[in-house]
Order: C-alpha cells, then structure tokens, then sequence
C-alpha cells in the first residue's frame, strides 16, 4: 500500500520537474531570440494552469487521505468470527476486529492469536449492533 503512494508521490514530482523545465524555457525574455514576441496573456494562461494543477493535486491528496481513513475505519470494525470444526460440527465463536483477521489466523479482542486446522473453517459474521468495540468479550 504505500509503494503505491510513494510511486504516485514518485510520478507527481517527475511531472513536475518536466513541467518546471518547460516553463523556464518558455521564460525566454522577448528580443533575445528572433521572431519571438510572447503576448500579454499568456502570463495570465500560465496562472490558470498553474492553479488547476494545484486544485488537482489537492483534490488527489484528499481523495487518498480519505481513501485510507475508511480502510483503517474499515479494519477496526468488531465482527464475530466462527470457527467450525468440520469432522465434530463443533462451533466456537470469537469477536475480532476485522483487520485483526489474515488467512488462517486471526486474534480475538482480548488478544488471543488462534490459528485454524486443516479441518477448520472460519465464518466472518457481519459486525452486530450490540458489539460494542469498547468493551471485553463474553467468555
């Protein structure tokens, strides 16, 4: 995840290193190079441009940060996992966050690490209005 970032912080200021350049070469004073008269409001044209790639880059920035504040939102929501014994049919259930829960293992609120069997399977049940974060889980 944030190899991504760093490769789109990576492209942004590569884009702006050869627009920096581009701009300083079109600063070429009038009557320095034959034949080349800039006019009056093309200064006015560069101010434009330059705000709507500002306005640009902000709108990005925001949409990531808000991108990542709902997957970390997201991750600590409690939900109830159930494990399920497929050779007894036995069911066990624990309350996890949901970014506490990775393949084959997951740590429940008081911060037990349970790894599952081969015969096991996990059930992520969606997260109950009585599930309160704050609080420890029933024993």
């Amino acid at each position: 995840m944030i190899g991504k970032l760093l490769l789109t912080l990576a492209v942004l200021l590569g884009a702006y290193g050869v627009l920096r350049v581009r701009w300083r070469a079109n600063r070429i004073e009038p009557g320095t190079v034959p034949g080349l008269d800039r006019s009056q409001g093309s200064d006015s044209s560069w101010q434009t441009m330059r705000l709507a790639a500002s306005l640009l880059i902000a709108i990005m920035a925001v949409g990531s940060a808000l991108y990542l504040a709902q997957g970390w939102f997201e991750d600590q929501e409690v939900v109830q996992v159930q494990v399920i014994n497929a050779n007894t049919g036995r069911i066990t259930l624990y309350e996890s966050r949901r970014g506490s829960v990775e393949g084959r293992q997951f740590q429940t609120l008081d911060g037990r690490t349970i790894r599952l069997a081969d015969v096991e399977r996990m059930i992520i049940l969606p997260a109950e209005p009585e599930l309160d974060p704050s609080r420890e889980p029933s024993r």
